[in-house]
């Protein structure tokens, strides 16, 4: 009887603990921040020297990153799957909850960012379910799925490729069309915040220290200094946003007169354009961040390409390279061009020549200089057609999706898309359309022309040694000649890819293109004598949306209590931010 009314008492006392330590296990380093996962039995947390751990409820750790800066914030997205971190520098970087890889890096602030909020649409918060317009991205109607990083191995160097074992990560992140409208608000040092859709496509600012405060009825303007965010807090229904910043309240009306009061303020924001313009800021930002995904793409192709025919150039040059030696210590007058066409018309076969060809290179030498640029122009061929040419045509499409999104501003005002920064982009995505057609059709002929050379120098090779020549491919000698006055100590590949290079056009062509102008459609009439690359780069250049987007205008409406004179605002209204427009070459 004792025993069970010990028993029903130390339950009863449990049941009146308001908290029990559950775990209490050690970590190597002071923990500085953390967070519970808002969909599963996970905790984030940050150490002092900047490393992330996630555990379990039950304190397994799943893994630990070490993302090389300092972590300042952290916060998960609504549906648990990423981790926000928030760096000193103003970087925010995105991480997969499943491994912890990596997923985007986005430049939001210039300081700090000392607090972080992702907060997600509510479907229960809508008072009428049929007014939200859903919207339907049409690409996937006109194009097969978008390209994912190139993956193809090193030639001699057992590289594997720019992607990594994750190399769905991103397409899957970035796929706006089947996630519910979401914002990540990032605060900073400096007072500002910034909102972000999807946590990667910036949409909207804040800047509390620029903006004039109305204190009641009496009409004074203030403005806080020296703020900086302590917490920012988004509501699920988008349309309110609370802030918690510390900085001083200063009477901008009577300066002469010091009015400072420093302290703690909670400011209430009215941010309801984000709910009443999320169809639109939704399809914006589907598309832009879908277009910088590929153009990332774009960007590991063609740097995957350059090192793949560099590789194979550098073992073809090292080589050939030997017969200019052997010319030299012969004490010949005569380049390597000269000799070949020699031996190509049967009029000689100097010593230098045939020492190069029997001893120096050799059929087994030929044959790993002919394997090397086979399989970089093979490899080439598989960039081009399964990653350069799908992402460059995808992002022509989103990109003229975006074009006519840009007419919003005439209907919305507030938001939109600058039309004619975006016709400058539409332009630069078509000729980087030409640009790679003809990429790969000058790397087809190359290569083509390689292999002929390549067969008919094994074939000389056979003829020196007094070997059998059946089993060697008949050569062209007219692609021969090409050959050794286009190729032998030139790179047309090479010079397509790259930054600086002018490519020679032809005075007919030039003036062709320049009728074309009076057709319309672009005004670039020079863009054949620029670089696969160069177009590339200029393409990036002008591609910001978020340079092109006019920032959203809040009207702030905040009942706010300062801890010292215990005012209350009633009142905050916004300017419009625009970013500065991005240069045009």
């Amino acid at each position: 009887m004792a025993e069970e009314q010990m028993e029903d008492a130390s339950t009863a006392a449990a049941a009146s603990t308001p908290f029990q330590l559950q775990f209490d296990k050690p970590i190597p380093s002071q923990i500085k921040m953390a967070e519970w996962n808002p969909e599963k039995d996970l905790l984030a947390m940050v150490t002092d020297d900047s490393k992330v751990l996630l555990h379990r409820f039950n304190w397994q750790r799943l893994w630990t990153i070490s993302p090389g800066k300092c972590i300042t914030s952290i916060c998960w997205s609504p549906d648990g799957k990423i981790i926000a971190l928030g760096t000193e520098d103003g970087l925010v970087l995105l991480h997969d909850v499943e491994n912890g890889k990596m997923l985007r890096t986005t430049k939001s602030h210039d300081v700090a960012i000392v607090c972080l909020n992702w907060a997600e649409d509510d479907p229960l918060s809508r008072p009428d379910k049929d007014e939200f317009l859903f919207y339907e991205d049409r690409t996937t109607r006109f194009f097969p799925p978008a390209p994912v990083m190139p993956r193809i191995g090193g030639l001699s160097s057992g590289d594997t490729g720019l992607a990594d074992e994750n190399e769905e990560a991103i397409p899957e992140f970035s796929s706006a069309s089947c996630q519910r409208f979401n914002i990540l608000c990032s605060g900073g040092k400096d007072g500002c915040v910034c909102f972000s859709i999807f946590g990667i496509f910036p949409v909207g600012m804040i800047n509390i220290t620029k903006i004039p405060i109305n204190v009641g009825s009496s009409g004074k303007s203030y403005q806080l200094k020296d703020a900086s965010v302590s917490k920012v807090s988004l509501s699920r229904n988008l349309q309110k946003l609370v802030l918690l910043c510390f900085g001083k309240l200063v009477d901008t009306d009577n300066l002469s007169h010091s009015c400072e009061s420093s302290g703690l303020h909670c400011l209430y924001l009215d941010t309801s354009i984000f709910f009443n313009r999320k169809n639109e800021l939704h399809q914006v930002s589907q598309q832009a961040s879908s277009i910088q995904d590929l153009v990332e793409v774009v960007r590991a192709s063609v740097s995957l390409i350059s090192k793949q025919w560099s590789n194979a150039m550098s073992l073809f040059h090292e080589k050939f390279s030997a017969l200019s030696n052997l010319i030299s210590a012969h004490g010949v007058e005569s380049s390597s061009e000269d000799e070949f066409l020699s031996l190509l018309f049967g009029t000689r076969t100097s010593p230098a020549l045939h020492h190069f060809l029997a001893s120096s290179l050799g059929e087994a030498g030929l044959k790993r200089i002919a394997k090397a640029v086979d399989s970089a122009g093979r490899d080439i061929r598989g960039i081009i057609t399964e990653h350069l040419q799908p992402a460059v045509e995808i992002i022509s499409f989103r990109l003229a999706e975006l074009r006519g999104l840009a007419r919003w501003r005439s209907r919305f005002q507030i938001i939109g898309l600058d039309e004619k920064l975006i016709d400058g982009v539409t332009e630069s995505i078509g000729m980087l359309v030409v640009q790679v057609e003809r990429f790969s059709r000058v790397a087809a002929t190359v290569v083509y022309l390689f292999q002929n050379f390549f067969a008919w120098v094994l074939k000389s090779v056979k003829i020196l040694l007094n070997e059998p020549t059946d089993q060697v491919p008949a050569a062209n000698s007219e692609l021969v000649v090409i050959f050794l006055k286009f190729l032998l100590d030139k790179d047309p590949i090479k010079q397509l890819l790259e930054a600086d290079e002018r490519i020679e056009c032809d005075m007919d062509t030039a003036r062709h293109v320049e009728q074309l102008v009076v057709f319309g459609g672009f005004t670039d009439t020079q863009f054949l004598e620029k670089s696969l690359v160069k177009q590339f780069n200029e393409l990036e250049v002008r591609y910001n949306v978020k340079d092109c987007f006019l920032y959203t205008l809040l009207h702030h409406q905040l009942p706010c209590h300062h801890p010292a004179c215990q005012h209350q605002y009633h009142f905050i209204r916004m300017k419009i931010h625009r970013m500065r427009n991005p240069p045009i070459a």
